[in-house]
């Protein structure tokens, strides 16, 4: 049983070239008690679907077609006002981007948890600062102190801290985190990581981290699904993906990934540039045209995402998996080796 099933989820934006996909068919589960991680290179697509689980594409964007089907509440995407409101930050917590800029700089933390409060007509607002004091005593920060401080008091570690309980203090049961790592220091890094793994424990959260930073959420992530051009390219259990990509994406992902031990310059860049709205492939496989791979179909046929293996894993490529697997490609040099 998922608590969010994301079903034929195209979303489009509105460019002088008409409507283009950055989100194309994409099918995800997020089920209770895992961490998936979503990973792929910037413009993938990756933020756009998270956003969509909201229901708050930005315009000029709009969900074009598919389902969000949250447990308990629906389709989200069919919400509209109150009920929208209830669900966001409520039944579904996100933590953005750059969560300082999520932060209202002229109120206290303690202040802005009273205005999500009253948005969302709690009754008890006492009763929510002493929950809200509890989460940030157990992530590690003084509650009372950060409440009473506003948020260029709090370093960047401590913001994200700050970002995920405003994300839970309302007993959401989906938790969302958008490049929870970024621009934070290693130690900071572990420090968010190690929380979000115990926070995600303690209430048997469904959560979903999206990220570029394969290494960052192959330390805490259940199950891994790979993004590129707007489409779901192969997901499945971590371990089964990462020991053994299947998709020649992912196995170059994991190629490009710095390493600390071991042969240091064994990683590969990939070639080429990730493609964006007006360059993306509109038939055939969008990877094709960085991939070392590809055959002939490729350029005319769109793989589909479909169940090769047993455990559940996914994959969209027309190559067979053990061609991948093997690394048994025209130009390997193209794909790089994997970790």
């Amino acid at each position: 049983m998922s608590e969010v099933s994301v079903r034929s989820l195209t979303i489009e934006y509105q460019t002088s070239a008409g409507w283009l996909p950055a989100v194309a068919d994409a099918w995800l589960d997020l089920r209770p008690g895992e961490i998936t991680g979503l990973v792929g290179e910037s413009g993938s697509g990756k933020s756009t679907l998270a956003l969509a689980l909201l229901n708050a594409v930005p315009a000029p964007g709009r969900i074009a077609a598919g389902t969000v089907e949250l447990a308990g509440v629906g389709d989200v995407t069919r919400l509209t006002g109150k009920q929208l409101r209830k669900v966001r930050g409520g039944a579904l917590g996100y933590v953005f981007q750059a969560s300082q800029n999520s932060l209202n700089p002229l109120k206290t933390i303690g202040r802005q948890l009273l205005d999500l409060g009253r948005s969302h007509e709690v009754a008890d607002l006492r009763a929510l600062i002493a929950r809200a004091k509890d989460l940030a005593d157990r992530m590690g920060l003084d509650g009372d102190r950060v409440l009473d401080s506003y948020q260029h008091q709090l370093s960047g570690g401590m913001r994200q801290r700050v970002g995920i309980v405003f994300a839970l203090v309302l007993n959401a049961k989906v938790l969302i985190l958008d490049e929870p790592t970024t621009a934070l220091d290693m130690l900071s890094q572990a420090s968010v990581l190690d929380i979000v793994r115990k926070v995600h424990d303690e209430n048997q959260l469904s959560t979903l981290i999206i990220t570029h930073d394969i290494g960052a959420v192959s330390e805490i992530a259940d199950r891994l699904a790979v993004m590129y051009g707007g489409r779901i390219v192969e997901d499945g259990p971590l371990l089964d993906v990462l020991r053994r990509p299947s998709h020649p994406y992912t196995r170059a992902l994991i190629g490009a990934t710095a390493r600390i031990a071991g042969d240091v310059d064994a990683a590969r860049a990939l070639p080429g540039r990730p493609p964006d709205l007006t360059t993306v492939a509109r038939v055939g496989c969008v990877f094709r045209d960085r991939c070392g791979f590809a055959v002939e179909t490729c350029a005319t046929v769109e793989p589909v995402l479909a169940a090769w293996e047993d455990g559940g894993r996914r994959r969209a490529c027309h190559v067979e998996p053990s061609t991948v697997l093997s690394g048994a490609s025209g130009t390997p040099a193209a794909v790089g080796e994997p970790a």
